[in-house]
């Protein structure tokens, strides 16, 4: 009798102990989710060919935002998440000119945009300035300028503004899937 109780006894404490591993863990986990980063899943080909629609990112919410780093955010249009590139921090003029980008006038490489081979498409970016687009000569502060990689399949700030800092999730920092593309994404 005195066996089966002290087995009882011994089986509550192991899985009493179960239980608080359990949810200890899962408070982590939400707290690493809602504060640190968090994974998402890349919709569509506007940034093609960095990211293609299906792959898996982690974010960082805690990282802060320079110039050409790819965020994801609260879509402005849409109740949706986009991922694009930082192209305007506050206080910057951008210009294209040319399929040549011109950030506070000096020319930029932009060798993550997507290039069709065709003859005939010479220009990938339309040339723009941002009085044009926004009635605004400079990226106003709380604000980013971003474009996707895949410029002719990309709705992004030539159509809907400026992004405001607030609707910013997180900076892309590693990609988890597909398995043959796992690592930093540049």
């Amino acid at each position: 009798m005195l066996g089966g109780f002290l087995l009882q006894a011994s089986t509550k404490k192991e899985v009493y102990s179960w239980i608080k591993s359990i949810a200890f863990a899962l408070v982590i986990v939400f707290i690493c989710r809602e504060f640190i980063f968090t994974p998402v899943v890349v919709k569509g080909g506007s940034m093609e060919p960095t990211f293609e629609s299906n792959n898996r990112i982690v974010v960082s919410k805690t990282s802060a935002i320079e110039r050409f780093d790819m965020i994801v955010f609260k879509a402005p249009d849409k109740d949706e998440q986009y991922i694009k590139r930082v192209i305007g921090l506050p206080g910057d003029s951008v210009e294209m000119r040319d399929d040549v980008l011109y950030i506070n006038g000096k020319p930029y490489e932009e060798p993550y945009v997507k290039r069709n081979n065709n003859i005939e498409l010479s220009k990938v970016t339309s040339d723009f300035t941002l009085n044009e687009l926004t009635g605004n000569k400079k990226v106003p502060n709380g604000y980013f300028f971003v474009l996707g990689d895949n410029r002719l399949k990309s709705r992004d700030s030539r159509d809907f503004g400026f992004i405001s800092t607030d609707s910013v999730i997180g900076e892309v920092k590693f990609r988890f899937y597909p398995l043959q593309e796992i690592g930093m994404p540049k």
